[in-house]
């Protein structure tokens, strides 16, 4: 099976805790330190099996492949790509029967890292995840104040709504931000909007 790496945690000897997230579920594995084995990395997609473990202690991960980004050379892609994707543990951790949503919209997301400035990317991908868990708020209402926005917006962790009055921090236009919200691109924001909009992002899913 195909998953991609959204955690990982040293144990004794070098062995590592991997959790992948994969088309249908969340593995949390325990990968024995060899010299055979090949490099494994935060973020990086991974074809893998699991083996079952005889104590009935966490499966064992096996028969990995590393399966390459066109952009893995790119050291500025792939930092970010890692910062992106460490947000995945924390936000799943505790779910229960995912669903293939959280796998594709990775999948949609590396797919186009390099064709785009990846921030863009990122948000964009971010917007299709609030809405899927229905924690995306275009009514523009102050979450603040409870007061309409009839003006430019700023945005706080998971892209709720402000005055950028009551919240202190960057306008952003709108017209961006409900096009943002309706069609889930970042045609209008300027790259500064977009850097705090990716600031924002890193806060938590």
């Amino acid at each position: 099976m195909q998953g991609y790496i959204i955690n990982l945690n040293k144990v004794k000897d070098e062995d590592l805790i991997v959790t992948i997230l994969s088309k249908e579920n969340l593995d949390t594995l325990y990968r024995f330190y060899g010299a055979r084995h090949g490099v494994i990395n935060l973020a990086f997609k991974i074809d893998y099996e699991k083996e079952a473990s005889s104590k009935g202690t966490i499966a064992r991960l096996k028969d990995v492949i590393h399966i390459g980004y066109k952009w893995i050379n790119d050291n500025n892609l792939l930092r970010l790509w890692q910062d992106f994707v460490r947000l995945f543990f924390k936000h799943l951790k505790d779910a229960e029967n995912i669903g293939s949503f959280y796998f594709d919209l990775l999948e949609n997301a590396q797919q186009n890292w390099n064709k785009q400035n990846p921030k863009r990317v990122a948000i964009e991908s971010y917007v299709k995840l609030l809405e899927h868990e229905g924690r995306l708020h275009k009514d523009m209402h102050c979450f603040l104040c409870s007061r309409k926005i009839g003006s430019d917006v700023s945005l706080l962790r998971a892209y709720l709504p402000t005055h950028y009055e009551c919240a202190h921090t960057l306008p952003i236009n709108r017209t961006a931000i409900e096009e943002l919200f309706n069609n889930k691109s970042t045609l209008f924001l300027s790259d500064k909007e977009v850097d705090r909009l990716w600031n924002v992002l890193l806060e938590g899913l």
